[in-house]
């Protein structure tokens, strides 16, 4: 994505402000997207009304969301 205005750092930075205030999204990341530089947005399962609140496009870069499931810490005590 030339001539951007906004970093992708940047662009995930003010996504990740938007989003993960939402229930369901578990994380944001950089990724490709058919070999182009993307946001990926990762959400426990995707529904349409979860869909519908984050945009394909964030400032210039496809937005990509991908199911991750439940996400959760590993317990620290175990060896």
């Amino acid at each position: 994505m030339e001539n951007q205005a906004t970093s992708i750092e940047q662009a995930q930075e003010h996504l990740t402000k938007r989003v993960m205030r939402l229930p369901g999204v578990t994380g944001i990341g950089i990724g490709l997207c058919e070999q182009t530089p993307c946001i990926k947005v990762y959400v426990v399962r995707r529904t349409p009304a979860l869909a519908a609140q984050i945009p394909p496009v964030f400032e210039g870069y496809a937005v990509d969301i991908r199911e991750s499931g439940d996400i959760r810490a590993l317990d620290s005590g175990r060896t």
